[in-house]
């Protein structure tokens, strides 16, 4: 009986507490699975990635204008599902342009598609689809070398034959995924795998910045499939991903697991378990909780069974009657059941603590939204010093000055009299957001210093050592408010309810 009881209840039980934290397991062998696993694969896009690509740049030929290439491009892409396809299609439509209806549309998931808009043959997708449809350009191979520098994007346009141009989007990363993937970790996976359908550098400048252990790029639908099935032989494994060409790879897992909030219809269909809210750090809680799951039932198993073989031992040399000894039997079938449940109440590594309420989040992140223009400032001053006359550089670095004074230092300051001490509670310890203060305080010395050497500039400009030196200064700066408004991003979204 303990056997028959233990096992059923801790199971449901461990489904049930995943239900209520956001994630759908399809059946008791789900998560019996998945507390095994000890491999992760991932697909990128839409899963550690925000899957809200951003077009920051278009690349065109001479003889077609940048919007018309963009236009030309989103028509063709209003009928694919891709992630990168929609992003292409909203920047069409945040910029006023009016898209034609294509057709003869035909989609190599995960490559790129082909098809008719306004009379003209339009390929759009990624650079080794397109050259293979089109003959290339000659600074494409440059534009794949950028792509691979900064972890972007690139999507190439051909129209009637010839390569026309490119897009350049950025996909940042989850805010969640550098935790998401710490945690699971520390429950138990031993390897991560990046499976990606982005060129290599690409996907290895993205794969460093996260710390998986394998990136494998290029990857189309069946690769990824023939992936899966190669690491069957090293264990239990996992797949996440949430688009249509993930399908195979999800069917493929010992556990399937699918973005269910933004994720395409057939992924969600073909995993076995189902993120409903749009946060990767639950699969890391839902691994805990399955392993939490089956260490219950086991140790209920062995606990019943033992103390059953010990009764029965005792009604075998005649010191337990028939009747006590039912009785008994029916006590421990109780305990075990009552010990199964124990799988109800496994937590999160915040559940029960205090959170930053969504509000709260939600005013913080609009705040760093509007200073990113700010951080962008910085970086185009530093690249537009290089190359305008001497004797505008003054003007330039006030004007950056002037921003830096009037808006980025009073966040600071905000943040240090305010924000941080709110935060602090909600962690605890001793001063835990001293690092981030630091951080604070290296910002605020670095604009002083920029505007001190801006009042030291002579009438005809900086030389070439001070030059330097405020190029030095530039760069230091956009480096730390990258990485400090990155690291203020992460430590409120990790504090933060869920919606």
């Amino acid at each position: 009986m303990p056997l028959i009881l233990a096992v059923p209840v801790a199971i449901v039980a461990g489904m049930s507490r995943c239900a209520k934290r956001g994630v759908l397991i399809k059946g008791g062998g789900v998560l019996e699975k998945l507390a095994q696993a000890q491999m992760l694969f991932f697909d990128k896009t839409g899963t550690l990635t925000g899957g809200r690509a951003r077009l920051v740049d278009i690349e065109s030929g001479p003889t077609l204008a940048a919007t018309e290439l963009l236009r030309l491009a989103a028509s063709l892409d209003q009928v694919s599902q891709h992630v990168i396809a929609q992003a292409i299609v909203s920047a069409a439509r945040e910029r006023g342009l009016t898209l034609s209806l294509p057709s003869n549309v035909e989609e190599q998931p995960g490559a790129g598609l082909t098809g008719v808009v306004d009379d003209r043959h339009v390929a759009v997708g990624s650079y080794s689809f397109v050259s293979l449809l089109a003959s290339s350009a000659d600074w494409s191979q440059q534009f794949l070398r950028r792509t691979g520098y900064d972890g972007a994007t690139s999507v190439f346009v051909a129209i009637d034959g010839a390569v026309a141009g490119a897009l350049l989007l950025v996909d940042e990363i989850r805010l969640e995924t550098p935790r998401a993937l710490r945690l699971l970790r520390k429950a138990g996976v031993k390897r991560i795998v990046m499976l990606t359908g982005d060129r290599r550098d690409v996907a290895e400048t993205i794969g460093a910045m996260l710390g998986v252990d394998q990136v494998l790029a290029d990857q189309r639908p069946e690769d990824k499939l023939a992936a899966i099935k190669a690491a069957h032989s090293s264990g239990s494994t996992i797949m996440v991903g949430d688009g249509v060409n993930d399908a195979p790879a999800l069917a493929a897992a010992d556990v399937g697991v699918a973005m269910g909030e933004r994720g395409a219809a057939a992924s969600s269909e073909a995993a076995g378990m189902v993120l409903l809210v749009d946060r990767l750090d639950r699969l890391a809680e839902a691994l805990r909780i399955a392993r939490r799951s089956r260490a219950i039932a086991i140790q209920s198993v062995i606990a019943g069974m033992g103390l059953s073989v010990v009764a029965m031992g005792f009604a075998a040399v005649g010191y337990l009657p028939p009747l006590a000894g039912a009785i008994l039997q029916e006590a421990i079938d109780v305990a075990v059941i009552l010990n199964a449940l124990r799988a109800l109440h496994v937590h999160g590594p915040r559940e029960g603590r205090p959170a930053l309420a969504p509000a709260a989040f939600d005013a913080l992140k609009t705040e760093h939204d509007k200073l990113r223009p700010i951080l962008e400032r910085v970086r185009a001053t530093a690249d537009q010093l290089t190359i305008i006359p001497a004797k505008e550089v003054a003007a330039e670095l006030a004007d950056l000055n002037e921003l830096l004074q009037k808006h980025l230092i009073p966040h600071e300051d905000q943040d240090d009299a305010k924000v941080y001490p709110a935060v602090e509670q909600l962690i605890g310890g001793d001063d835990p957001m001293a690092a981030m203060s630091r951080g604070h305080r290296e910002i605020r010395h670095l604009s002083r210093l920029l505007q001190r050497m801006s009042s030291d500039l002579r009438q005809e400009g900086p030389d070439s050592k001070m030059l330097a030196e405020i190029l030095r200064v530039l760069h230091g700066l956009d480096a730390i408010l990258r990485l400090h408004f990155a690291q203020e991003d992460e430590i409120y979204h990790s504090l933060a309810e869920a919606a």
